[in-house]
């Protein structure tokens, strides 16, 4: 493991029903394929050395005495490797036959699993040649030349950090599963080795069923299933090969296959434990888990290379939900507008209109929060303060939005103001510095919550995620109002969200208005124009990209990743957008200014959490304004 990742495979080899010798030649095909790719932990479908469907087949000595050669032959095979594979055989103990998955590394037989939950309906009778690990005492025997304890108690594997464990087919479908106990014991991982048949509707139900288990218990879950080549007397296997993570299905092999199939993904252990840490329900039920502990060697594995899938917008939604999303997102930010307005006693808002998406998305939310709640548009007090940096486009798009949507419309410029607080301190107006930019972020602040005061309104915020991770906002000035109604939504998700009001024939007369505030450069435009009236002060050009930024906002609040592995996954996700000199660069920037700009966090006004990540100082995010950045701008240098 590395980075957190371990790879893992579901295998559905080949097979011919009680044809040993092929079975296995067909397995160690895909264990040398599996090993080849860097796989680390291997699962093969149920009674895999056998074939699941030899029914009273499996009452044959000869049967299973092959079964037993078969698994030595693996050993065999695997002397010279560190992959660890999980594969099926009926195990004979004592008076008893049992259903059972071996797990084997390096020519050890580390351990054996007997099946739990035995079906006994319609075209399964387990119980006919099978007996429950239930039924049995602990038992020591040799298999495979190898003595082995046989019990009922749970185990574990252990290959370094990463512990798994095991369970077969029916286990998962009961009420308590086997896999419950594992993961409360501590496994990170599960195998479950099946054989399921094909049904019609079965198949989604099943989907279901491992993705929940795997949500519920915050695991990875490999899942393989006896594919073609099983006997279809009565049913069909389709060879159902799933790899979940935390309830997200990694990877799917392609159903009803005539091939052999080999479904590989890495699984984040580190991210899977990070959930664990901060969901106290788990950790309760951790209390009474156990599990006898199985050591495995930890492979020594390739190069690694970082093959899964990594979304570079974390926080955008695919196209398909992005509709229910977008709604989903407004319902929020809207019911928390409303509870304030109902609970203070207002019927006035107050929204600074710069024509820019932040404060764009504010109003549509003071929109149509009025509408759900019968009040007169005209309540919403919009202004717009022109000063020293503002362009035509944006002003004009702040009028247009503003008549279109029948608010209370106000100008009032802010250059009168800010060049006598420029005299009052002795600041010379031709340096654009941090007292030239934020005095007019703070006399804007002071109008708004004037009128407010003289209005009886609640100031709404239009500050976003990004901005108040990056600390992207004047103290004081446009970080601070009475509600933030954008607190929990980050930059890159704000221009869909806007791009959905305009697609709502609700707002058909804003459509292109809100078309064109989403292609505006994001600016706060407190530096002149250049002499056509273009915007030269972009944000993006001082600060970074902000795809980049919600990226290492994402991975770093939401699992605490660390820079080194941030990095890794920045590079994948974003391929040749941005090579590796610019991603150090931001994310370096990144860490130092979240950091530094936590004394602006620790005072924020109230407002939603709409997603997984929130900076709020009283709910998720509780970091002293004093902390230390050295640890992590030390990283970034070493990248």
């Amino acid at each position: 493991m590395k980075y957190g990742f371990i790879k893992v495979a579901a295998a559905v080899p080949a097979v011919r029903v009680a044809d040993v010798e092929y079975n296995v030649q067909e397995i160690e095909k895909l264990i040398a394929l599996a090993d080849g790719e860097g796989v680390e932990l291997l699962c093969f479908p149920e009674l895999s050395l056998t074939g699941y469907t030899c029914q009273d087949l499996f009452k044959e000595k000869l049967l299973l005495d092959k079964a037993e050669d078969g698994l030595l032959r693996l050993l065999d095979f695997t002397r010279q490797l560190d992959i660890v594979c999980v594969v099926g055989l009926p195990v004979q103990a004592g008076g008893l036959l049992l259903n059972c998955a071996a797990v084997i590394q390096s020519g050890t037989l580390l351990g054996v699993v007997s099946k739990t939950y035995l079906p006994n309906y319609n075209e399964f009778y387990e119980k006919r040649w099978f007996a429950s690990s239930q039924d049995l005492n602990d038992t020591n025997i040799y298999l495979a030349g190898t003595p082995v304890r046989l019990s009922a108690e749970p185990q574990l594997f252990q290959m370094g950090d990463v512990k798994f464990g095991v369970e077969i087919c029916e286990d998962v479908w009961a009420p308590i599963p086997p896999s419950n106990n594992l993961t409360m014991a501590g496994a990170d991982i599960v195998l479950n080795l099946s054989a399921s048949d094909e049904l019609i509707g079965k198949h989604n139900y099943l989907r279901s069923l491992v993705a929940q288990q795997s949500a519920r218990t915050m695991s990875g879950y490999v899942y393989a299933s006896s594919g073609f080549g099983e006997s279809t007397q009565d049913v069909v296997y389709g060879g159902n090969a799933m790899i979940f993570e935390n309830g997200r299905l990694l990877v799917e092999g392609e159903r009803f296959s005539f091939q052999p199939q080999l479904k590989t993904a890495q699984i984040d252990v580190e991210r899977l434990r990070t959930e664990r840490h901060t969901n106290s329900t788990f950790i309760n039920a951790q209390r009474h888990a156990h599990a006898a502990i199985v050591a495995a060697k930890v492979p020594l594995g390739k190069e690694f290379e970082l093959t899964r899938d990594i979304d570079a917008h974390p926080f955008i939604p695919a196209d398909e939900e992005m509709a229910e999303t977008c709604e989903e997102i407004l319902n929020i930010q809207t019911a928390g507008l409303a509870k304030r307005l109902l609970h203070t006693h207002m019927e006035h808002v107050v929204v600074g209109i710069s024509g820019g998406l932040d404060s764009t998305l504010a109003l549509l939310v003071c929109v149509r929060t009025f509408d759900k709640l019968g009040l007169d548009r005209k309540g919403i007090i919009g202004v717009t303060m022109p000063g020293f940096g503002t362009s035509d486009r944006t002003h004009d798009n702040a009028a247009s939005l503003m008549q279109s949507l029948g608010i209370s419309q106000m100008e009032i410029s802010i250059a009168k103001a800010v060049n006598q607080h420029f005299e009052d301190i002795g600041h010379d107006a031709s340096i654009h510095d941090a007292t030239y930019e934020n005095s007019q972020a703070r006399e804007r602040t002071q109008i708004l919550m004037d009128l407010a005061n003289k209005c009886n309104a609640l100031v709404v915020g239009t500050g976003d995620l990004s901005e108040l991770a990056l600390g992207w906002a004047t103290y004081n000035g446009d970080h601070m109002s009475m509600y933030g109604v954008n607190a929990g939504i980050p930059k890159t998700l704000i221009q869909y969200l806007v791009r959905y009001f305009a697609s709502l024939n609700a707002f058909a007369a804003v459509s292109e208005t809100l078309i064109d505030i989403v292609d505006t450069p994001i600016s706060p435009e407190l530096t002149p124009a250049d002499q056509e009236g273009n915007i030269l002060q972009k944000t993006e050009d001082l600060v970074g990209p902000y795809e980049l930024h919600d990226f290492f906002l994402y991975y770093m609040l939401r699992f605490g990743f660390r820079p080194a592995k941030i990095f890794l996954m920045a590079q994948k996700a974003f391929g040749e957008a941005y090579d590796k000199e610019t991603i150090k660069k931001w994310l370096t920037t990144f860490c130092r200014r979240f950091f530094s700009q936590q004394f602006k966090r620790s005072c924020l006004p109230d407002g939603p959490k709409v997603g997984s990540i929130s900076l709020s100082p009283r709910g998720d995010w509780r970091m002293p304004s004093d902390a230390c950045s050295a640890l992590w701008l030390k990283e970034c240098e070493e990248l």
